[in-house]
């Protein structure tokens, strides 16, 4: 069973006037979602999110959903003037720029993670920093969406993430930022536009979800009634991470999207920030 949100901006926006438009797309184990954005407008004018009901066990059981799903959206059957794909995963690592080297991608991620010789490991330049994002991209799913698209950009969503929170960020204090996704969510720690710390967590129940915030603001000397802490994507102030959060931490907040598409969607403006933020 899939879950689905949809909207567009204005119903008398054809998708079928794709010359100006461009799609990108965001797919992890636990779902896949895609915005179309107005090349002469820069703004966003459709949105869709499938979320499935179980956690996909393998890249092949991910890349079967997403056939079915291309198969029955007509909006991914169109042609588009640029497509970007962003790969959401744990099999990711941020190495200094300094201490890079394009021959040693599979030392780097050998070093927190499990690796396959077969595997296929690439990096993204991060904007505004020095640093690379090493990471193992689903190279079926990129073959996949080759056969339907043609030549298309890919990143790690880890990327994005970084690239747009420093864009927004100018807080002088160490600042948390916390996205947060089915059962994995990412810590970045910024102060005064600089990078201090980012790393990704798997989670099951709250308690694993707040024993890494509080372990990773003690490592960064933060204090809990101090710092700041910003919360994004697939969490509310229902839901029980958020209240656990809240009995440890007092600064909390949901870092809003300004994108005005937000006003045409029955979900809250912190969600789907890397696609929409």
């Amino acid at each position: 069973m899939i879950k689905e949100t949809v909207q567009k901006k204005n119903n008398n926006i054809s998708l079928k006037n794709t010359k100006d438009r461009e799609l990108s797309i965001q797919f992890s184990l636990d779902g896949f979602s895609f915005c179309v954005l107005d090349i002469n407008t820069k703004r966003n004018v459709y949105f869709k999110e499938y979320l499935f009901e179980e956690t996909k066990k393998t890249p092949e059981d991910l890349l079967s959903e997403i056939e079915s799903i291309f198969n029955r959206d007509p909006n991914l059957q169109l042609e588009f003037s640029s497509v970007t794909a962003i790969h959401q995963n744990e099999l990711s690592s941020l190495v200094p720029t300094k201490y890079f080297d394009k021959n040693s991608l599979l030392a780097y991620l050998n070093f927190n993670i499990k690796t396959l010789k077969t595997d296929f490991i690439t990096f993204d330049e991060i904007k505004n920093i020095e640093a690379k994002t090493v990471y193992v991209p689903y190279v079926n799913i990129n073959n996949y969406l080759f056969q339907n698209f043609g030549e298309f950009n890919y990143k790690h969503h880890s990327t994005v993430l970084l690239e747009k929170l420093l864009s927004i960020e100018s807080s002088p204090r160490k600042t948390m930022y916390v996205n947060v996704d089915k059962h994995t969510f990412n810590i970045v720690v910024l102060e005064n536009k600089k990078l201090i710390f980012s790393n990704t967590f798997s989670y099951y129940t709250k308690e694993d979800f707040i024993y890494y915030i509080l372990f990773t603001a003690e490592q960064m000397q933060l204090k809990t009634e101090k710092f700041n802490l910003f919360f994004m994507g697939k969490i509310d102030q229902n839901s029980e991470i958020y209240k656990i959060s809240y009995t440890y931490i007092k600064n909390i907040y949901f870092l809003k999207s300004r994108n005005p598409l937000f006003k045409e969607l029955e979900i809250a403006n912190h969600s789907n920030y890397i696609l929409l933020g």
